[in-house]
């Protein structure tokens, strides 16, 4: 059967009248009203401009075998297409069960905790989905969730934006409202019309070698000099800084075994020999017993420590930017870029999964920009 536009039913999930119901979006064709009537208990919501029946597997069979040779049934959307399990390690909601908070306070349902955790979210993600959960459900406290709906949603989006949100932060809004009502409530793509903000493209800032130089010159002692040295030299991330082992120091083969970065991926970096050096001072200064860097009572070493001892040397060495540690991350790529190395080594040195991610560097890259003349010198001005 030729597949067109009229030929075809898009399922979607639909909440009403307090209960899961099975949406059709359709083109009007009489071969496909005729067989749209003769569904089990078949009704017309105006609200979403579509046919509906109950949620249900008997409704759901009827639908795939009425209308077979007649249309193809789109459920590509309908259905909760499921993850593998993550490689990462296994995660513990448990403190967020423990938690004492005030008796009016709407908390993040069990399921959507055990679902995080099945999954294998990432510690981090996992974090932050709880809390703007907690955040959207106790601003609609009063409110029964399943009750919710997408104007709703886009409405309170609208309000964040207007309160000065980030865009990062309703992208994230959106990601934990809609893994509770997709994932874990299993409706996938339920809020499928809600808009997110456009995507804006930001240069990376990046810093020059002698600012690197005077960063690491400008640390407090040789503890901060090789966390400096080791974001900047590896191109590491500040959480993938934080986890290193020791044992994920190869100073055998001159790199750094990167385990479960971003997006749960294993990679290698470069390990440079000034820095091993270094290392090895670190070593017996310190004496590190799992993480390559702890705190004093023993853990890793805290992410916040990292921010502000890289704002401690980079004011000391009289940079006026916001030196952050991701800044250092994006210097090496795009040092590593102006020195002429192929691009494709710097996605895999980066842990990037495509080329173009990586491709951002070649425009702060100002090799090639400083060899060309501006034509105010060729003007001979006085």
């Amino acid at each position: 059967m030729k597949q067109n536009a009229q030929h075809v039913i898009t399922l979607k999930h639909l909440y009403i009248d307090n209960e899961k119901q099975i949406g059709l979006k359709f083109y009007p064709n009489k071969m496909v009203q005729t067989v749209i009537k003769g569904l089990p208990n078949i009704k017309w919501s105006k609200e979403f401009n579509m046919a509906y029946v109950l949620n249900s597997k008997e409704n759901l069979d009827t639908i795939f075998e009425d209308f077979r040779g007649v249309a193809w049934v789109n459920s590509g959307n309908f259905f909760n297409k499921d993850k593998k399990p993550n490689k990462n390690q296994s995660i513990s909601l448990k403190k967020y069960r423990e938690r004492k908070l005030p008796n009016n306070y709407r908390t993040c349902p069990e399921e959507y905790l055990q679902k995080l955790e099945l999954r294998q979210y990432a510690l981090s993600t996992a974090k932050t989905y709880i809390n703007l959960f907690e955040v959207f459900s106790n601003h609609f406290i009063k409110w029964d969730l399943m009750q919710i709906d997408e104007e709703i949603i886009r409405t309170y989006m609208q309000e964040l934006i207007q309160s000065g949100k980030s865009d990062s932060y309703v992208n994230q809004m959106i990601n934990s409202i809609k893994f509770y009502y997709e994932v874990v409530l299993e409706m996938p793509n339920r809020f499928y019309s809600v808009e997110r903000p456009i995507k804006k493209e930001k240069l990376p800032k990046v810093l020059s070698k002698e600012e690197v130089i005077a960063i690491i010159e400008n640390t407090n002692n040789i503890k901060h000099r090789c966390i400096v040295s080791l974001l900047y030299s590896a191109g590491l991330r500040r959480g993938e800084l934080l986890n290193l082992r020791l044992s994920d120091i190869d100073s055998s083969r001159m790199v750094i075994n990167v385990i479960q970065g971003k997006g749960n991926k294993d990679r290698i970096t470069i390990l440079s020999s000034s820095v091993l050096k270094d290392l090895r001072k670190y070593f017996k200064v310190w004496n590190p017993s799992i993480f390559l860097f702890e705190g004093v009572k023993g853990g890793k070493y805290s992410p916040q420590s990292v921010n502000q001892l890289i704002k401690t040397a980079a004011k000391k060495s009289k940079i006026k930017k916001n030196v952050t540690p991701h800044m250092l991350r994006h210097s090496f790529a795009t040092h590593l870029l102006e020195a002429g190395t192929d691009l494709r080594y710097i996605q895999v040195l980066l842990g990037h999964s495509s080329t173009k991610t990586t491709e951002i560097y070649t425009q702060v890259a100002v090799n090639n920009i400083k060899a060309i003349e501006s034509p105010i010198d060729s003007l001979f001005l006085n």
